[in-house]
């Protein structure tokens, strides 16, 4: 399984990514802005999403439609 980001790039356990779009987060009264960093991605068993914390918001489910390689 092969996960890649918007741009095509592979991702893989530990890599850090960049937010492309503003983002809302569901149970959060923040959201999450273009240019946020997410550090220590872990991949999940779903190609399409990876797992990530931000200095606010911890336990993030993310879609790798919304992410690039840093």
């Amino acid at each position: 399984m092969a996960v890649r980001d918007s741009n095509g790039n592979e991702l893989k356990d530990g890599d850090t990514v960049v937010v492309i779009k503003d983002l809302k987060v569901k149970g959060s009264s923040s959201g999450l802005k273009r240019g946020t960093v997410v550090k220590n991605i872990r991949l999940t068993g779903n190609e399409d999403e990876i797992e990530g914390r931000t200095d606010k918001i911890k336990g993030l489910v993310l879609r790798t439609e919304f992410l690039k390689k840093a």
